[in-house]
């Protein structure tokens, strides 16, 4: 399963795309061209052709990417026809790989159009950016541990830094608006907040979507089974008199605004999907089709920039008093790493003023080489701003010594570090080791569960850097890509013959690294992992599969290559008329009738009619998936029967498997 991670933050105050539709022109599967050059390039076109299948059913009537063809899902998503940026960035990387199979760049350049159309707003959906004030970009209010310590109370007495980098993203884009994916939107409007992108408001049940939403803002412990999804802008037309905004920040007042939160790694994936589709298309001689896509995707680099910064704008390294922490200014508030989020809002128009943060905490999970590598480096990629550019070579050298900071001794990579130890630049326990003064965190941003437990975040982020040593050759990342195949290649097992296959899903660590030193890297022979569980998420055997791939290419690794091959021929096993797919139980889902806090006194409803009040449930506040087909599932589940089991279909999942094909045939095809 994927994991139940988050985009959070706690506020600080201050139609239909040609092509990419269900049933439209790319969407049939006797339409995709057999122009296959192998058996792998054949197995691509064919998952391809069922994920753009109108059958299939995972794109809405707009065209857009639902996170699972199924509705009855929870994860970090909490409904299956949500959408995520992560959705709409394997798109992108899925486009670009069928314009290598196939030499037809159109579908590449739909994704990009949805992307505009549905997932980044537009101008009217954040109209008050002209009033941001980069000497002064948000308010501070501390996160807290419990769920139950919110609402946060602003606090104007905690000096926060200067903005260094949106007066030169104004002037290199002529506008005072973000270039970002929001994180999340209800694709069908299942909520029915109806706030449809591009018409700046609340448009209530009868809109057809897709919708802005937004769900985490309570804290490290606030788990997808506790949150109160709300709208991105709130009119207070639902919720309670102040619409959701008194759950989470504590003020004197509250007035209507906008507010949105961006997840880096999906942005980051974006940029990498555009450099391999910019590489691609050179080498067939095609570059000029996706000249206009390629220069949206330098865009949202400099953009994503924010990622680099402390929440509040504070200089970064033992900062550890709100008070006490020295305001940032110039670039002294960025640790050039991609933070879990950044996030930005405003009032609505009359309101006058405009806010934006970054975040201390980053997760190893969520850095990408390459895509630091492609901005700093390849003119087609390279950022308008004055110092865009030279900020992403920062970054590069940054995230790999990050990477190497934070490799365990037996070779998986742990889990981070924040700038703001609590959310609230607590001080954390003695004895912690830093990186650049920023506090070693084994479980960065959120608890429930621990964040880097989940096998995952190690299959996403050392397919980046397998990625990036395949593309750089740079000899600094090579020791640890060695040390981690190792450990990851002992604990595989497949037989290609049966499908029978097994891959780590939750880890369990002890120990931590030695402090950074650059100069003299310690060994971490502390900090130690240990494999709790082992899986058949799809998904993520196809992330680790093309790691292995891309490392056994860079290294000449026959082995290796042997096991990647072993592992996709078990993935290839379990087909089914969407894709590929391994039910799984979930016993997660007793968590259904887990209550929501809501604050003593607090009442209010949702658009449907649900009560949210102190007895207020998951699904008391989500009665709509008593309608769903699947339900009666989840309810004899609840009655005491056994834990219930799905064959999911999430659209990241199955196009990365049909990237795993493809890499295969691109690496090794001729070899098969």
């Amino acid at each position: 399963m994927a994991p139940l991670s988050r985009r959070g933050f706690v506020i600080a105050v201050g139609g239909t795309i040609a092509g990419v539709a269900a049933g439209a022109k790319f969407a049939a599967a006797a339409e995709v061209p057999a122009l296959a050059a192998d058996e792998y390039s054949q197995k691509f076109l064919d998952q391809y052709a069922k994920i753009k299948a109108a059958a299939s059913g995972y794109f809405s009537p707009q065209g857009v990417p639902y996170h699972s063809v199924e509705t009855l899902m929870v994860e970090a998503p909490d409904h299956g026809h949500e959408t995520t940026s992560e959705a709409f960035s394997y798109w992108m990387w899925l486009e670009a790989t069928y314009g290598r199979v196939t030499g037809d760049w159109a579908p590449f350049n739909a994704s990009w159009a949805a992307a505009e159309q549905f997932i980044i707003p537009a101008a009217v959906d954040q109209p008050t950016n002209a009033s941001y004030n980069p000497a002064a970009p948000a308010t501070y209010a501390p996160e807290h541990p419990a769920v139950s310590d919110y609402p946060s109370a602003l606090d104007k007495t905690v000096p926060v830094g200067q903005d260094p980098i949106a007066t030169e993203l104004k002037s290199a884009y002529g506008t005072a608006d973000m270039y970002a994916m929001h994180w999340l939107i209800d694709v069908d409007n299942v909520y029915g907040y109806g706030t449809t992108a591009g018409t700046g408001g609340e448009n209530g049940p009868s809109a057809s979507g897709p919708c802005y939403i937004n769900s985490y803002q309570r804290g490290s412990q606030e788990s997808v089974w506790e949150t109160v999804p709300q709208p991105s802008t709130d009119l207070f037309k639902y919720g309670g008199p102040n619409g959701y905004l008194d759950l989470f920040t504590g003020d004197s007042s509250y007035a209507q605004q906008w507010k949105y939160t961006n997840a880096p790694d999906a942005d980051a994936r974006a940029v990498q999907a555009a450099y391999w589709a910019l590489k691609w298309a050179t080498d067939q001689g095609n570059a000029g089709a996706i000249s206009a896509s390629v220069a949206k995707a330098a865009k949202m680099g400099d953009y994503l920039r924010y990622a680099f910064f402390d929440k509040y704008f504070k200089q970064v390294g033992d900062c550890t008093s709100p008070t006490g922490c020295a305001a940032g200014s110039g670039k002294n508030s960025a640790h050039y790493l991609l933070g879990w989020y950044f996030a930005w809002g405003g009032a609505e128009p009359g309101g006058g003023w405009a806010w934006r943060i970054g975040d201390g905490a980053a997760h190893q999970g969520y850095q990408n080489p390459v895509a630091a590598w492609a901005l700093s480096t390849q003119a087609g990629l390279a950022p308008q701003s004055a110092t865009g550019k030279t900020d992403w070579s920062t970054s590069l050298g940054r995230q790999i010594e990050f990477l190497q900071w934070l490799q365990s001794a037996d070779g998986a990579i742990a889990g981070g570090a924040t700038n703001s130890w609590d959310g609230a630049y607590a001080t954390p326990p003695a004895g912690t080791p830093t990186f650049y003064g920023m506090a070693y965190d084994w479980q960065p941003v959120y608890h429930d569960p621990p964040s880097n437990n989940w096998f995952g975040m190690q299959a996403w982020a050392m397919e980046r850097w397998a990625e990036y040593y395949y593309l750089s050759k740079d000899t600094k990342v090579k020791p640890v890509l060695d040390k981690w195949v190792a450990w990851v290649s002992a604990q595989i097992t497949a037989d290609p013959a049966t499908g029978d296959f097994k891959i780590p899903s939750t880890l369990a660590w002890t120990g931590q690294p030695d402090t950074w030193n650059p100069s003299s890297p310690g060994s971490n022979a502390s900090l130690r992992v240990s494999v709790a569980d082992f899986s058949q998420d799809v998904g993520v055997t196809a992330a680790l599969i093309k790691t292995l791939l891309y490392y056994a290419a860079a290294a000449g690794d026959t082995a290796t290559q042997t096991l990647a091959k072993n592992l996709l021929d078990a993935l290839a096993v379990h087909t089914t008329d969407k894709g590929i797919s391994v039910a799984e139980t979930r016993t997660d889902y007793s968590r259904f009738a887990d209550p929501v806090y809501i604050p003593a006194g607090w009442t209010g409803t949702m658009p449907n009619g649900d009560p949210i009040d102190a007895d207020a449930t998951f699904l008391s506040i989500r009665s709509f998936y008593e309608d769903d087909p699947d339900f009666p599932k989840i309810q004899a589940y609840l009655d005491g029967g056994a834990a219930p089991s799905f064959t999911y279909h999430r659209f990241w999942a199955q196009a990365d498997i049909a990237m795993a094909f493809a890499v295969y045939s691109e690496l090794f095809g001729t070899t098969a």
